[in-house]
C-alpha cells in the first residue's frame, strides 16, 4: 500500500458544497458585501436643500438670487425644508429671518399678505447695545416732549420686538451719529410707535435678553 499516494489524493479531493465549511465562508462573504452596500447607500442618503446667501429679513422677497443649493442629509427632518426638486414657490417673501447659509423652512415661507408684521424705521441718537443686532429682541422706549424739563419719563412701548436690521443714518454733511432700526410691528403695537414718532418723542432701546414681553 502507497501511503503517500493515498494521503495526496485525500489532500487534493475536490471539497463538497455540503461542506460546513464552505458554506459558513460564503455566508461571511455574503453578509460581508451586504454590509458595505449598507454603508455606501446610507452614507450618499443626502437631499438637495435651499439655503441663504446672505441674511434674509422679514419681508425680503426670496428668489434664487438670495439662495444657493446645498446637499445635506436630514432623515426624519427632511420635510420641514424646502428641496431644490420641488422648486421654489413664486412671490415668496420671508416670515422669519434666515441667516447666512442656514437651511430655509419651508414655514418660513408665505405670501406678502400673510406677514402678520411689518418694519417700522426708528432713528436713535444714543449708540446701541452691543447686543442688540438684526434679529435679537429688544424692548422700545419713549419719552414724550415736555415743556418743563425737554422730555417726560419714558414709557415702555414696545416689549420684545425684533430687530430686522440696523443701518447708520445719512446726514447733509455725510457724517452720521445716529442709527436707523428697523423694527417688526404687528398692527395692535402700531398706534403707539407712530404715534410717538409723529409726537417727536425721544426714542431708546434695550436689549431684552430674554425675548419675554413681560
Amino acid at each position: 500500500m502507497n501511503v503517500t499516494t493515498d494521503t495526496q489524493a485525500i489532500r487534493l479531493k475536490r471539497p463538497s458544497w455540503k461542506d460546513p465549511r464552505l458554506l459558513i465562508g460564503i455566508l461571511l462573504v455574503l453578509v460581508s458585501v451586504a454590509g458595505v452596500i449598507t454603508i455606501v447607500g446610507s452614507a450618499d442618503r443626502t437631499t438637495e436643500v435651499y439655503a441663504a446667501k446672505q441674511a434674509i429679513e422679514v419681508g425680503q422677497k426670496v428668489t434664487s438670487d438670495n439662495l444657493m443649493t446645498v446637499k445635506v442629509r436630514l432623515d426624519d427632518v427632511e420635510s420641514n425644508y424646502v428641496k431644490a426638486h420641488d422648486g421654489l414657490p413664486e412671490g415668496r417673501v420671508a416670515l422669519q429671518r434666515i441667516e447666512p447659509q442656514h437651511l430655509v423652512p419651508k414655514r418660513s415661507l408665505a405670501t406678502p399678505d400673510s406677514l402678520e408684521r411689518k418694519p417700522v424705521a426708528v432713528t436713535l441718537d444714543d449708540p446701541l447695545p452691543t447686543q442688540a443686532v438684526a434679529g435679537s429682541r429688544v424692548d422700545v422706549w419713549v419719552s414724550p416732549p415736555d415743556s418743563r424739563n425737554g422730555f417726560a419719563e419714558p414709557q415702555k412701548v414696545l416689549p420684545a420686538v425684533e430687530i430686522s436690521s440696523i443701518t447708520p443714518a445719512s446726514s447733509a454733511l455725510g457724517a452720521s451719529r445716529s442709527t436707523v432700526v428697523l423694527v417688526l410691528v404687528n398692527e395692535q403695537q402700531l398706534p403707539r410707535l407712530l404715534g410717538a414718532l409723529a409726537n417727536k418723542a425721544k426714542v431708546a432701546v434695550v436689549w431684552n435678553p430674554s425675548g419675554s414681553a413681560k
